[in-house]
């Protein structure tokens, strides 16, 4: 098969261009001085666009059609059967784009990510709102060139999960929000019977860093083949299946807030370290959509990290580390603590039951900017009401309300759906696990987590992107994405915690 050979090779080509991107946009994130960031905006683009090129030539598709010829007959479910019909999906989207957006896109969001960051220090919408309007309007332009049937959030919304259309996920979020809200609310009443008053004193950093890393190495983040820095939001970003790395954000006066992000991107980068290892440097190795991404980051997270068997192996070890603050602190009373349910202003610090709430409201708002009825003007506002319907609050300023999340200054419109699917997708992957391990609460209890992620390796992280989103959840779990499985969980967990 000499086509596909060299079609390989060409592919391969194109992916170390991109890797060699994200090792810049990593270093952007974590140790570049900001005085670099104009020339970080043009070394970015110019890669970007000479990524784009070379994957989207004549040359490359025409080996893509001979490969495809050649390969007639392979199984569906073969290595390279899957390259080709995810280079085909791939080829067939990105010769949309014309070069110069690609540069324009990969520049501006360099740009705008600098001046997200001094707004959100400064809480001034204002530094930013310029730059949220060119963030706008280069995804509308997007989503012109890639087409659309029903509305152009459908073009943006598949770049982050294949195959989804903006009607489903409103159909999705419909149905959790109507069983949700009475749940969130009926806790919400209750939100003063649980104490976690304890977890905001302060807790040495570097102590912080110390357990965490203790943590995640043991769920198992392979740090010979990883490592975890500090940046202004927490990420995972992967340049091969052997060199994924994570970020996190420490605060003096907050316990969880670090913890439980250090677990998140965990889940992520054993996603991508789990792929295997005979696609490395193709276009397979990496995770198949953002929404099996979050189910992942959310299990280790939620599911596993915040349950009483967990906490059953590491509280010990934890209170050992900071005795001042925890020795007196029962078990219990930290098991509650961590799951207390109250509504907040920070959607990567909401709890479980309300952190769905916070995935709707960016998803109207987003829908709203991108349709025209809200502009950016009007963005500020618009994020505040919908808190206050969502959640009962109204942000006292804008770092707490629309400037505390990274995505629109990287461009990633369309994204915040991912985390609500990413988190029904974890309980009804994880629901399934336990119905052929039914020992692995118990297993967790005693610090052990090899049963749970090999099931997560050999039903998710294996494939990489051999198979679409939805088709890997059947293939999993037997059945399409459901709420029953999440809602249960929600319902058996805090009805414990909250006697209801």
């Amino acid at each position: 098969m000499e086509s596909l050979q060299k079609l390989k090779a060409r592919l391969g080509e194109v992916h170390r261009i991109r890797a060699a991107t994200a090792v810049l946009r990593w270093d952007q994130q974590t140790y570049m001085p900001p005085g670099g960031t104009n020339a970080r905006a043009e070394q970015v683009s110019t890669l970007s666009r000479l990524a784009h090129e070379l994957f989207t030539s004549e040359e490359t598709g025409r080996l893509l059609e001979a490969a495809e010829t050649e390969a007639e007959g392979l199984d569906y479910d073969s290595d390279d059967a899957a390259l080709l019909r995810v280079a085909r999906r791939d080829y067939d989207l990105a010769v949309k784009l014309p070069p110069d957006w690609v540069e324009e896109m990969s520049r501006t969001a360099a740009l705008a990510h600098g001046e997200w960051v001094k707004a959100k220090e400064e809480a001034d919408y204002s530094i930013f709102k310029p730059w949220l309007a060119k963030m706008i309007d280069l995804n509308l332009r997007k989503a012109e060139y890639l087409g659309y049937e029903d509305c152009p959030y459908d073009a943006l919304l598949d770049e982050y999960e294949p195959g989804m259309k903006t009607a489903q996920v409103r159909e999705i979020f419909g149905a959790l929000r109507k069983e949700l809200v009475p749940l969130a609310q009926a806790i919400f009443k209750q939100a003063d019977s649980v104490d976690d008053s304890f977890l905001h004193q302060h807790f040495d950093v570097k102590k912080q860093e110390q357990f965490a890393i203790e943590v995640i190495r043991q769920i198992g983040y392979d740090f010979e083949r990883g490592r975890q820095d500090v940046s202004a939001h927490p990420f995972t970003i992967a340049f091969s299946i052997n060199d994924v790395r994570i970020t996190t954000r420490y605060e003096p006066d907050s316990l969880t807030s670090a913890l439980f992000s250090s677990i998140h991107e965990a889940g992520h980068a054993m996603y991508e370290q789990g792929i295997a290892q005979e696609l490395e440097g193709s276009i397979l190795a990496d995770g198949t959509s953002l929404g099996i991404h979050e189910s992942q980051s959310r299990l280790w997270e939620n599911i596993v990290g915040r349950s009483r068997e967990f906490w059953h192996a590491f509280y010990p070890r934890l209170q050992e580390i900071f005795p001042d603050q925890l020795g007196d602190v029962k078990l219990d009373a930290f098991y509650r603590a961590i799951n207390k349910v109250a509504p907040g202003y920070i959607r990567v610090d909401a709890d479980e039951v309300s952190y769905n709430l916070h995935i709707m409201l960016r998803f109207e708002l987003e829908n709203e900017l991108i349709d025209g009825t809200v502009t950016v003007d009007q963005a500020p506002d618009a994020w505040n009401a919908k808190m206050d319907e969502f959640l009962g609050l109204t942000p006292p300023n804008d770092a707490l309300g629309i400037l505390q999340d990274i995505h629109w200054s990287m461009g990633a419109i369309g994204y915040f759906p991912t985390y609500s699917l990413g988190n029904l997708i974890s309980a009804q992957l994880y629901d399934r696990a336990l119905e052929e391990h039914p020992d692995i609460p118990s297993e967790i209890e005693r610090g052990e987590f090899g049963t749970l992620l090999g099931w997560m390796r050999e039903n998710i992280h294996h494939h990489g992107r051999k198979y679409m989103p939805t088709e890997l959840v059947e293939r999993a779990t037997g059945e399409p994405i459901q709420i029953r499985s999440f809602m249960g969980y929600l319902r058996q967990k805090f009805g414990q915690i909250y006697d209801i």
